[in-house]
């Protein structure tokens, strides 16, 4: 990526000649390290108000990039295909990226529809949302009941749990019936979630992702089931078993991480926000609207790489050059303080935000439909089942993953009355 100084936008803020301008390493924010995890909220209105709603950044390794902040720009870089396409082979900065890139599992090329472009990305997108409007929400919400209470049942004993790795997590595996075996569904949203970790465990994470995914379409191509992924396989036959590995491996990444931490975010703030805790209690607002606003203020999915300039553009007073690598900030577009100039009280009813992206690559048609149900499912049942939740830590104390693409703890330590479960 390129980043002459001749290429600011002459309203962006001044700097002094001892400040370093925006685009030279010592000035470009990192978006990564331990500061970044803990307070991103804080990383992006420093980015914003030091660079504009489009500031040049460092990824992990220090890879230039740049980030799109602006509600504006971000639309329209998502509705752009034509000035900003999916292809990661367009990218100019390869050559300084490391094999062992901790963001290289989905930023690097692969027969996954999320790169295809044109006809044959609307082909298979479309293959997909026909998938998805396979199901049914209300055997859906069915499903998600029974295994939201048979998760429960295994800790309600104890009058502890930890509500990440023993419900948030494995409802969504669950619930979407992806496959019919449990086990391995548990199995694979853990290497889903260790694959967007900042770390060299990433790459690890998603092979164990994609060797389980290839045995389980060959299995469902020979023997199709009722489950999403041979539904799947059964609109797609024009693609080879590679493809159709890859696109499956799609959906359960948008699927599953997205799902289980916009359940986590809901609660988290729950057991931490007095003001949010009472949406939840029935006196205000529905559990559905709380959790739109956490879509708005505490997005699960924080960012997105990216798009690749197809040629020379301008886009928030910057210049983008071909081949740069656009990063979507869709957290950071959520909050754009000129959507929100006040305090944002107009989160009620409002569905405009960008937490599922959009465009042609937003998630496929009946995607968010199918999370909204399961996380509001998910909420209600542990709600109704164990009403006194009770943080088991300070809130300061909780810590979040360390995720370039996704805001998730890592644990959320909870205490309640103890329950006996009956038989029956």
């Amino acid at each position: 990526m390129t980043n002459p100084q001749d290429d600011q936008d002459p309203q962006a803020p001044d700097h002094t000649p001892d400040t370093p301008p925006p685009g030279c390493p010592a000035h470009a924010a990192r978006l990564y390290g331990p500061e970044f995890r803990r307070h991103p909220a804080e990383t992006y209105q420093r980015i914003r108000r030091d660079g504009g709603q489009v500031a040049p950044v460092l990824l992990e390794g220090d890879i230039d990039a740049w980030f799109v902040l602006g509600y504006r720009e971000t639309r329209h870089v998502l509705s752009d295909t034509d000035t900003f396409g999916r292809d990661p082979r367009r990218w100019n900065g390869w050559d300084d990226v490391p094999p062992d890139w901790p963001l290289m599992p989905w930023v690097a090329y692969s027969p996954m529809m999320t790169f295809t472009e044109g006809d044959e990305h609307r082909r298979r997108s479309t293959a997909a949302s026909e998938a998805l409007a396979t199901v049914d929400p209300f055997v859906l919400r069915g499903h998600c009941e029974r295994f939201a209470d048979q998760l429960i049942d295994k800790f309600t004993p104890n009058g502890r749990a930890d509500l990440v790795y023993d419900y948030i997590y494995s409802v969504p595996a669950l619930a979407t019936a992806l496959s019919e075996d449990e086990a391995g569904l548990g199995a694979l949203a853990q290497g889903l979630t260790v694959s967007f970790l900042s770390g060299e465990e990433a790459i690890a994470g998603q092979q164990r992702v994609a060797a389980y995914v290839a045995e389980l379409v060959k299995a469902k191509r020979e023997a199709p089931g009722p489950d999403l992924t041979s539904q799947f396989v059964l609109n797609t036959p024009e693609l080879t078993e590679e493809q159709q590995t890859a696109d499956v491996m799609v959906l359960m990444a948008a699927a599953l991480p997205l799902t289980s931490y916009w359940i986590g975010n809901t609660l988290r703030l729950m057991l931490t926000d007095e003001r949010f805790a009472m949406t939840l209690s029935g006196n205000r607002r529905s559990i559905g609207e709380a959790m739109n606003e956490v879509l708005w203020a505490d997005s699960p999915l924080q960012n997105l790489i990216g798009r690749y300039a197809t040629r020379d553009t301008n886009l928030g007073g910057r210049r983008i050059r071909a081949g740069d690598l656009v990063v979507l900030g869709l957290a950071a577009a959520n909050a754009d303080p000129l959507l929100w100039p006040d305090t944002p009280v107009g989160h009620a009813g409002n569905h405009s935000h960008v937490a599922f992206s959009g465009g042609e690559y937003g998630c496929p048609v009946g995607g968010p439909e199918t999370a909204r149900v399961i996380a509001e499912t998910a909420i209600e049942v542990l709600l109704d089942r164990v009403p006194d939740l009770t943080l088991a830590v300070e809130p300061e104390e909780l810590s979040w993953v360390d995720s370039f693409w996704y805001r998730c703890l890592d644990s959320l330590p909870v205490t309640f009355s103890p329950t006996p479960v009956t038989a029956g």
